[in-house]
């Protein structure tokens, strides 16, 4: 049977030649219908290693600046979607506690907490000068200091040994300077005339009602938080909800920038952001999002090799496709400035600081971005602030004449805390970090349950936040004419169904999908895209024949595409879906080490039935209609490509066997999406669809509201099939011809 294999595009091509006989009589047809894993596996580029965040990760300039604000929003939208902030949750006034003021000779110190959300805090200590404001009005520029991955935070001191080794090594040239480095700059900043809050990260020094070594330590998944009724962070229920540490630290840090641009003596038009390592990357991400900070200091994390190893600086979705360079320009024409010293950052004088300057170039604004690579191990030391001093006297306006560090006395940690008597410190428990998240998922469902369709308006506002968080979350959409390829291998005909076996490629993305065609000579000018989580083989029964749904799709004229989902049929050795997700090769349980870098399987399969449609609809017979059906396992995966290209298509039917994400307990669950439950599960994914021709079995009215709401909104009805068999959803299919 074999063939030479053939360099076509096309899928539904008639050979003239092909011989006729009785319908599937072919013993050859019943046979290979399929034949497994029989043949090589696919040349899949997903089949290679994964990206992790050891990668290389460069930034290409867009050419233009309205090219540029396409591809800004994008990625900005993927930052929200990524750290649970898409769309922005609600922002009531805050209620700061100040309290416990430390006076210095030249500027005071207060000790200041407050609740970002119910249960998630904020503490920092707020340096203040003595002398008067310089404008008119009493304001002040004001500088966010996140201050990163320093023992203790706030409390940090070097200590005497790595002192002495700054001092020797020219990192720093006072002792108190060289021990206590994070209060350095603030207490220079104050004495250049600006308010400065310094917050904790979470677990780190007062930092909020999470230990640190949940917040930055975790390694192994906890079976007791991550049942459907009783989870925690780092679960599967929380990834679902798009709920993790980098997601907490940064609504942290936009409610610090709330808390002090609501203060009477804040300038709101010059507020800086300044933060090393960890803190690097809360500056650049906060920077990005946030549109009311003038400028910003990264140091030692922006590059385009590692992109931060910590379980706060990584979330599902957030660097696929992009990276740290790309998030510092973000911000731009905003004034940058960055260190790079001998860790990852070593050559951002070469690799990032040349894109980064053709990037600001393009959008008016050269000279608005530097970067300096410092001759010293990772830090923050006193060459490293002196540029960040010079950069923000330049940046913010502060008049400074002569910048020096002078000696000060630090505060002690009993003078820097926050807690005290009067003052107690919230319970760090399994029950507050549950409570806590209960309360943030209550409030996002909240949030969301405001936007439920009902009519046009706010059917169109749906499709805005659910489906731009879909959007981010497959991360592709319907590939466009001409960018597939099918490889024919085989080609057989019989009785007036012609059977076409190859390889469908998606070039650009180096896919391969195992595929099969069945084309019947009478064909209706229609195609069905029949999609089995168990692959194609599917089409066919025990006994080697089409499967009754099959056949009378065939008698009825349709034209029937199925293929290999990824880790499906030819991708596994047994011909069987994988059961679990490939991760990584990273020790700790975290599933944004692997999904921040890399689409998740359920999204990979989306792609890969996106790649059939596109080959089908912009095939050159020009199919009239496109049918769209997904069972055993599928339907969700169908249901989520006709949300995406829903246009293509004439109709959907699936079989949902009442599927919902709901029910994932486990981090490399095949059908894990990351935040699909903060979305609204299957039923408002499935209301994206909507007013698509459509028949859903598994399902009642009492459990698909949304989605039946969806419907009636567009003017349209959701059909529900009262059996849950293959022959009704292709009876279904069949009517809509």
């Amino acid at each position: 049977m074999s063939q030479p294999q053939l360099n076509r595009r096309s899928l539904l091509r008639l050979s003239a030649a092909a011989p006729a006989a009785a319908l599937f009589a072919s013993d050859s047809l019943c046979s290979v219908l399929f034949a497994g894993n029989a043949s090589a596996p696919p040349a899949d580029a997903r089949l290679q290693a994964l990206r992790d965040l050891n990668g290389y990760f460069p930034f290409t300039p867009s050419a233009s600046p309205a090219e540029w604000a396409v591809r800004r929003e994008y990625v900005i939208r993927q930052l929200q979607v990524a750290l649970g902030l898409w769309p922005m949750p609600e922002r009531p006034p805050i209620q700061a506690v100040v309290h416990g003021r430390v006076e210095r000779e030249d500027y005071t110190v207060d000790r200041v907490y407050f609740e970002s959300s119910p249960g998630l805090l904020v503490t920092g200590s707020l340096y203040l000068p003595k002398a008067p404001a310089s404008s008119p009005n009493g304001t002040r520029p004001t500088i966010l200091c996140p201050h990163g991955h320093w023992a203790n935070g706030r409390f940090h001191d070097h200590g005497d040994a790595e002192m002495q080794k700054q001092l020797e090594s020219g990192g720093e040239t006072d002792p108190v300077g060289g021990r206590h480095p994070l209060q350095a700059r603030c207490v220079q900043l104050a004495r250049m005339g600006c308010m400065v809050f310094i917050y904790d990260m979470l677990g780190y020094a007062d930092g909020s009602s999470l230990t640190y070594e949940l917040a930055h330590r975790f390694d192994k998944q906890r079976p007791e938080l991550s049942r459907p009724d009783h989870w925690g962070l780092f679960s599967a229920q929380s990834e679902l909800r798009c709920l993790n540490i980098m997601g907490l630290q940064t609504w942290n840090s936009i409610r610090a920038l709330d808390w002090v641009i609501s203060r009477a003596d804040c300038d709101r038009t010059r507020i800086g952001c300044t933060g090393a390592s960890g803190g690097g990357t809360q500056t650049f991400i906060l920077t990005a999002l946030d549109d009311r900070i003038s400028a910003f200091f990264p140091a030692v994390m922006v590059s385009t090799a590692m992109q931060g190893g910590c379980t706060c600086e990584n979330a599902s979705y957030l660097r696929v496709g992009t990276g740290n360079i790309e998030f510092a320009a973000l911000a731009a024409p905003r004034p940058i400035a960055m260190t790079g010293a001998d860790d990852w950052t070593v050559d951002i004088e070469t690799k990032g600081l040349p894109e980064l300057k053709r990037h600001y170039a393009m959008l008016g604004a050269p000279d608005n971005v530097q970067a300096k690579y410092m001759k010293f191990p990772h830090n923050y030391n006193l060459p490293s602030r002196m540029m960040m001093y010079d950069f923000f006297n330049r940046t913010l306006g502060l008049g400074v004449s002569a910048i020096a560090e002078r000696p000060y006395i630090p505060l002690t940690q009993e003078e820097a805390t926050v807690f005290g008597e009067g003052h107690p410190a919230p319970d760090r428990s399994e029950s507050a970090e549950v409570t806590l998240l209960r309360s943030l998922d209550a409030a996002s469902q909240k949030q969301l349950a405001a936007i439920a369709p009902t009519d046009a308006a706010s059917l169109t506002e749906f499709r805005r936040v659910i489906g731009g968080a879909l959007e981010v979350m497959i991360g592709r959409s319907l590939p466009p004419s001409g960018s597939t390829r099918f490889e024919k291998q085989e080609q057989a005909a019989t009785a007036g169904v012609t059977r076409f076996i190859g390889r469908l490629q998606l070039t650009a993305h180096s896919e391969e999908l195992p595929c099969i065609w069945l084309l019947p000579d009478a064909w209706n000018q229609q195609a069905v895209l029949w999609i089995d989580g168990h692959g194609k083989s599917k089409l066919n029964g025990a006994d080697g024949a089409p499967i009754p749904a099959i056949a009378g799709l065939l008698k009825a004229g349709f034209a029937v595409g199925s293929i290999d989902l990824l880790l499906t049929g030819e991708f596994t050795s047994d011909g069987e879906p994988v059961k679990e997700s490939p991760r990584v090769n990273n020790s700790r349980e975290f599933a944004g080490y692997t999904l921040g870098y890399n689409h998740p399987l359920f999204a990979q399969r989306v792609h890969d039935i996106l790649t059939l449609l596109s080959s089908t609809v912009f095939h050159e017979r020009q199919p009239r209609k496109v049918h769209l059906v997904g069972l055993n396992g599928a339907a969700a995966h169908a249901i989520v490509a006709a949300a995406i290209a829903g246009r293509q298509l004439a109709s959907l039917a699936v079989d949902t066997q009442q599927f919902r994400f709901a029910t994932i307990t486990g981090i490399r669950d095949p059908h894990l999406l990351p935040g699909a439950v903060k979305y609204g599960d299957l039923p408002a994914l499935l209301a994206l669809c909507a007013p698509l021709p459509s028949a859903i079995a598994g399902e009642s009215e009492d459990s698909l509201p949304v989605a039946l709401a969806a419907w009636k909104a567009a003017a349209s009805h959701l059909r529900l099939l009262p059996t849950a068999t293959p022959e009704s959803l292709a009876e279904f299919v069949i009517a809509q011809a």
